[in-house]
């Protein structure tokens, strides 16, 4: 067999022979030694594949670590595989994976009472003595009626429920075995508990914190901040499923099937101004004049800002939005990257000192000339926005660095009021397997981006790293920030995103290199049943920004 073989560092690829089948394990074990950080995963042929897959025909194969996503959400499931059988041996019940918190994941453990810290240090002993003695995760494949019948002797009726909604009669049901414990996870596994090195423990609230290393840094546990305020909104969001009734995927499907959409769509929109009306409230209760909003890309902050203005209005205010773009240095002042490129998401690609001036001087109720940063021409221009504002007045800006305190320095923080947006997923498919809010906001993203910018999904999936990467620097350490954190998920938007991004996501041939995330999303979309009448959605709603059809960008 002829092997062209790409290590995690090597762009070019080595050419093997090979006489006999081999495990994709066995190869790697062989190049380890040439990569930074353990080998988790395989790419055959465009197609991402564990490493217990046997090889025994030519193939292009290519390792990947933690730093990838597909290898990331790998360790992930393999990580919470082993903590439920971690807390089964210790404490011989059960426990949820609710949803992401603090890089990690929130969970919950089924125990009467209140769960207390040796019990959860001996559940992290117990992972420790799994992940030494290095176990098999074995694969093994049952019919979709045994598959039901586990299910049902196991008293989870929302994997059943999942399983009921499979019309194909051969459908096969893959379970993942540990120690005598098995369940299923929608996606790739690791070999065995001996890859899981790196994870912690930590008691929070009511539940308990399961800690991994976050994709930048495969080797570290990221440092614990106390992400109390989104630890409140997947509060939120989780007593908002609870009154629409779709806590797991199969009441979702559900819903929509029963012809419930209207209802769902509505009651979600009516949760999302009530909210967008409380926080309008709160900023006029505090007198606040400077509000900031800032999030993650595909966050819905467009929207948001232009309906929170309108809230503002209904409480008798007239606010000024404005974003922070037009505040660019010029062009050839634009600080540059690692690689010597412009770097325009960099805080200092921003004239901090003629925004904080200029602010200032709008409090002040003097006449101001924003700038208009002509893109064309790389510079601000002056004298088309001669501005001043009221002393009842307020001001609303959008933008990456809004929550970053160094943009705003100069202000008064008696003035500001700060606003974290993002859509934090609490639906889950069932309580071991979560919705991921990255995979919600690149679908998001994929559609918006082929509507308004042209862009194919491959253009999306392949700056989706580089998005985050930019994500990481500039917002997400900041989200501690916020006085209130806004919650934009819609508990309809899959369904409803899923025909546009569907046929796009196939149009990403086996000879592209994003054809493997393509193959994980369209797996992933598989589980979701399809809002056709996009009719139901408000002009409004932050979904009509991807979808089209929106009263404020149209």
């Amino acid at each position: 067999m002829k092997i062209k073989l790409q290590t995690t560092t090597s762009r070019e690829y080595i050419e093997l022979e090979r006489d006999a089948p081999f495990t994709l394990e066995e190869l790697a074990k062989e190049y380890q030694s040439q990569a930074p950080y353990r080998i988790l995963l395989a790419r055959v042929d465009g197609v991402d594949r564990e490493l217990t897959t046997v090889i025994d025909h030519d193939a292009a194969i290519r390792f990947y670590d933690l730093r990838t996503q597909s290898a990331n959400l790998a360790y992930q499931r393999s990580l919470s595989l082993l903590y439920l059988v971690a807390v089964k041996d210790v404490l011989g019940v059960d426990a949820d994976i609710d949803n992401s918190l603090n890089r990690g994941f929130y969970t919950d453990i089924k125990v009467r009472g209140r769960i207390h810290a040796e019990d959860i240090q001996k559940v992290e002993n117990r992972m420790r003595e799994l992940a030494d003695a290095d176990l098999l995760i074995r694969k093994e494949i049952c019919t979709l009626e045994e598959g039901k019948r586990i299910w049902k002797d196991a008293g989870y009726k929302e994997k059943v429920a999942l399983l009921e909604e499979v019309s194909d009669p051969d459908f096969e049901v893959s379970f993942y075995e540990l120690n005598g414990y098995r369940n299923y996870f929608f996606g790739l596994m690791l070999p065995s508990t001996g890859y899981l090195t790196h994870f912690e423990l930590r008691k929070y609230k009511s539940g308990v914190l399961l800690r991994f290393p976050y994709y930048t840094d495969p080797e570290v546990i990221p440092e614990y901040i106390n992400e109390y305020k989104m630890y409140g909104a997947f509060g939120e969001e989780e007593r908002w499923t609870r009154l629409l009734g779709t806590h797991y995927l199969p009441d979702l499907n559900r819903t929509i099937a029963e012809n419930r959409t209207k209802d769902l769509v509505l009651l979600s929109e009516a949760l999302h101004e009530k909210k967008i009306s409380d926080i309008a409230d709160e900023i006029c209760r505090l007198g606040k004049r400077i509000v900031l909003i800032a999030g993650p890309s595909s966050s819905g902050k467009t929207t948001f800002a232009r309906r929170l203005c309108i809230q503002l209005r209904v409480n008798g205010l007239q606010p000024l939005y404005m974003g922070t773009d037009d505040y660019f240095v010029n062009r050839e002042d634009t600080p540059l990257d690692e690689n010597g490129e412009p770097d325009y998401e960099n805080l200092n690609a921003l004239d901090i000192e003629l925004f904080n001036n200029n602010m200032n001087d709008l409090l002040a109720g003097k006449e101001v000339d924003l700038p208009e940063f002509d893109f064309m021409e790389g510079r601000k221009i002056f004298g088309k926005r001669i501005t001043s504002i009221k002393e009842d007045q307020l001001i609303v800006i959008e933008g990456i660095h809004a929550l970053n305190g160094k943009l705003t320095e100069q202000i008064a923080m008696k003035e500001k009021y700060r606003i974290y947006i993002s859509p934090l997923t609490q639906l889950n498919i069932d309580r071991h397997n979560r919705v991921p809010s990255t995979d919600a906001r690149m679908l998001r993203r994929m559609v918006r981006d082929y509507k308004y910018r042209g862009h194919s999904a491959a253009n999306t999936i392949a700056a989706w790293p580089k998005v985050r990467a930019g994500e990481n620097r500039n917002i997400f350490p900041y989200n501690t920030e916020a006085d209130v954190l806004f919650n934009s998920v819609l508990e309809y938007e899959i369904p409803m995103l899923k025909k546009y991004a569907e046929p796009l996501l196939q149009e990403i041939g086996p000879d592209q290199p994003e054809h493997s995330e393509a193959v994980r999303m369209l797996k992933f979309l598989e589980f979701f049943s399809i809002i056709e009448d996009e009719s139901l959605v408000p002009n409004n709603s932050i979904i009509r920004e991807f979808i089209g059809g929106s009263v404020f960008t149209s």
